[in-house]
C-alpha cells in the first residue's frame, strides 16, 4: 500500500519525563508514554475508501526501526499494482479478507485476525485486494531493513490468527505473530528482530512484559481502552501510543490494563537501526543513488528485476 495522507496528529504526554526517552535510573525502569497519534480519516475519492496514516515519515529518526503505518477501510481496486523495494510491510486485517498477488505468480488470502510479513527486500511488484462487493478494514506497518540486507531475496510470511501460538492467564490472551513472550515464541522469521504481540485483556485484567530498554514500541488500540505505564495513561480505541524508551541497554518493563471493559491491542517494539532512511515512493533506500537505481531497476524485466521470493503463498 502507499498512500499520501496528512499527518498524524501528534500530543505528547508530559510526567515529568522527555517525550521521546527514558534514561532510566537503574537496569530496569517503567516505561511509560510519550505521544500519542489519533489522525483524522481521509476519504481516498475511490468506492469508499477511507484512510489515515498512523505513522508517518516526518520523523524517521523517531520511529526507527519503523517508518509508516496505515489504517485502511478498503473497497476492492483500492490499490493498483505497485512496487517496493529496501523494506518488510506487516498486514495485519482487522476485519474482512484481502487478497494478494505479485507478479511472479505468488498468491495469498489474509483474513480477520490474520497477518502477512512480507519482505520486499530487492523488490516485489504486487496487489492487494478486498474481496468483490465487501470492504477490508486493515493495517499496514512498514518495517525497516538496514542497508546490509536492502536487496535481500523477497519472502511472504502467511501468520494465520488461529495458529499462533498463545500465553493465557487470569483474564488476558497474547498470540505472537513475532518473537517471544513468556517463553511463548513465534517461528516468523525476522532480518530485524521485531516483537508483534495480539493482546486481548479482560475487564480490569492486566499484564506485564519486559522489552530492551532501547528498542523502539508502540501500542495500537482495536476494541476498548487500555492504561499504560506506572501512570495508568488512557489510549483508547483507534489511538497510537509510543512508549518511552532508554538509551542505556537494560530491561525495561510495560504494564498493561484494562477498565471497566475488555480491550484488544496490538504491540510492536524492534531495535533502532539507526542508519539514513531515503524514501521515494514505494521504496525507502540509504541513498538518493540508491533510490534512483530502484526506479531504474522497476524498468527492467521482472525476473531480472527480482528472481522467485520465498515463503509459504502458492504460486501458479
Amino acid at each position: 500500500m502507499s498512500l499520501r495522507l496528512q499527518q498524524p496528529q501528534l500530543r505528547n504526554v508530559d510526567h515529568g519525563r522527555t517525550s521521546t526517552i527514558e534514561a532510566g535510573s537503574g537496569p530496569a525502569f517503567e516505561r511509560g508514554i510519550a505521544r500519542i497519534a489519533d489522525p483524522a480519516v481521509s476519504l481516498m475519492g475511490r468506492s469508499g475508501h477511507r484512510a489515515r496514516r498512523l505513522i508517518d515519515s516526518d520523523d524517521p529518526g523517531f520511529a526507527d526501526p519503523f517508518l509508516l503505518m496505515a489504517e485502511d477501510w478498503m473497497p476492492r481496486g483500492a490499490f493498483a499494482v505497485h512496487p517496493h523495494r529496501g523494506i518488510e510491510t506487516v498486514t495485519f486485517v482487522i476485519d474482512g479478507t484481502v487478497e494478494h498477488y505479485d507478479d511472479v505468480g505468488h498468491r495469498g488470502v489474509v483474513r480477520s485476525g490474520d497477518a502477512q510479513w512480507m519482505t520486499a527486500g530487492r523488490g516485489v511488484l504486487h496487489e492487494e485486494n478486498a474481496l468483490p462487493g465487501t470492504m477490508a478494514h486493515v493495517l499496514q506497518l512498514w518495517v525497516n531493513l538496514p542497508a546490509t540486507m536492502k536487496m535481500t531475496a523477497p519472502r511472504y510470511q502467511d501468520l494465520l490468527g488461529d495458529e499462533m501460538p498463545t500465553y493465557g492467564q487470569d483474564g488476558v490472551e497474547v498470540k505472537v505473530f513475532s518473537g517471544e513472550f513468556d517463553n511463548v515464541s513465534a517461528k516468523t522469521l525476522n532480518h530485524v528482530p521485531i516483537l508483534m504481540l495480539e493482546v486481548r485483556l479482560r475487564p480490569e485484567a492486566a499484564v506485564k512484559l519486559s522489552l530492551p530498554s532501547t528498542d523502539n514500541g508502540f501500542v495500537f488500540v482495536i476494541r476498548g481502552s487500555v492504561n499504560v505505564g506506572a501512570d495508568a495513561v488512557a489510549v483508547t480505541l483507534g489511538q497510537l501510543a509510543w512508549l518511552t524508551r532508554s538509551d542505556k541497554k537494560g530491561v525495561s518493563q510495560l504494564s498493561l490494563r484494562s477498565g471497566e471493559g475488555s480491550c484488544r491491542l496490538l504491540l510492536f517494539s524492534g531495535p533502532p537501526l539507526r542508519e539514513p532512511v531515503v524514501f521515494g515512493g514505494p521504496f525507502v533506500m540509504n541513498t538518493e543513488e540508491g533510490i534512483k537505481q530502484a526506479f531504474r531497476d522497476f524498468e527492467k524485466p521482472r525476473f531480472e528485476r527480482v528472481g522467485k521470493p520465498a515463503g509459504n503463498h502458492t504460486a501458479d
